[in-house]
């Protein structure tokens, strides 16, 4: 199936999860913050919160530093 990571398209097994997603995509630092199709998605649901077709993701990282 196809769902949309920061407007471009990504492909993933049916069943897939958000947490499957940040895994595929290389996302293994916790500092994340993600919004599914308008909500956020908090961490404790990444793992149980499945993906369906058309899904629209918004994955943003956060960068310490001074």
């Amino acid at each position: 199936m196809d769902v949309f990571v920061n407007g471009k398209a990504a492909r993933m097994a049916e069943g897939s999860t958000v947490s499957d997603l940040l895994e595929s995509l290389g996302f293994t630092d916790g500092r994340i913050a993600v919004e599914l199709n308008g909500d956020i998605c908090v961490r404790a649901q990444h793992a149980t919160t499945l993906l369906h077709e058309g899904d629209r993701l918004e994955v943003v990282s956060f960068v310490g530093g001074g």
